[in-house]
């Protein structure tokens, strides 16, 4: 599945959150969102979901509005996002919570479907504690197990290995890796890991104060700015 924005804005009050985005992804490609704190990836990545309203524009899935309501509900269907803004119910167990949100999608043959994720994410020792019980490494890959309970068509993944540490967000960052794969699955990645970014994604789009001020392969974007890695690239970009 593609997603396309055009003119895409998001205003509160007289603050531009998000000003005049125009990108679009192919079905199949990992994308990476790269900025500061506070340039609008996150609120982009709500009004993908329907979670917030543009102020402006349009975000298209496959072609379809989806701020058209019928449009609305069956891409959502196929989708899901992981983020570190948006917590699970912290009195449900881990196992409650997949159980809920597999209910929410109407995933089939959901038993199955949570003990592949229990078993792939390694959640078995606490699957049965409540989720606000849990450190902040074991909450995320609870999440990440969340967004792809319906085994979704697009992830829109905001810093999905945040708090990890290395040797799980590496095992993370393959398991997103290989899942796309199988699946052709289309992925938006907001991530502050440099390094993941350039092991992730095909193309990366710098943003600042709401816009996408650069773009291209990470490859591409190291060259045209004269540094000699992604992280370097960044800093140069954000700071100019």
């Amino acid at each position: 599945m593609s997603i396309e924005l055009k003119n895409l804005k998001k205003n509160y009050n007289n603050f531009e959150a998000v000003n005049d985005l125009n990108f679009k992804i192919d079905n199949g490609k990992i994308i990476g969102l790269l900025g500061p704190n506070g340039c609008g990836k996150t609120t982009t990545i709500g009004m993908i979901l329907g979670l917030i309203k543009p102020t402006e524009g349009e975000i298209l899935v496959n072609g379809k509005n989806v701020e058209i309501e019928k449009n609305r509900i069956q891409v959502l269907e196929k989708m899901n996002f992981i983020s570190p803004y948006v917590e699970l119910p912290k009195k449900l167990t881990v196992k409650e919570n997949l159980i809920v949100y597999g209910k929410m999608y109407e995933v089939k043959n959901l038993k199955e479907r949570i003990e592949k994720l229990t078993i792939d994410l390694n959640l078995s020792e606490f699957q049965n504690r409540k989720t606000g019980e849990l450190s902040s490494g074991q909450k995320n890959r609870v999440s990440l197990a969340k967004s792809l309970i319906n085994s979704p068509e697009i992830l829109l993944l905001d810093e999905p290995t945040a708090s990890l540490d290395p040797d799980t967000g590496d095992y993370i960052r393959s398991y997103i890796e290989n899942y796309a794969s199988k699946n052709n699955t289309t992925i938006l990645l907001a991530s502050h890991n440099m390094s993941e970014v350039e092991r992730l994604c095909s193309k990366v789009m710098m943003m600042k104060s709401g816009k996408i001020i650069d773009e291209g392969t990470c490859k591409e974007l190291i060259s045209k700015h004269g540094r000699q890695n992604l992280e370097e690239t960044f800093l140069k970009i954000i700071r100019e």
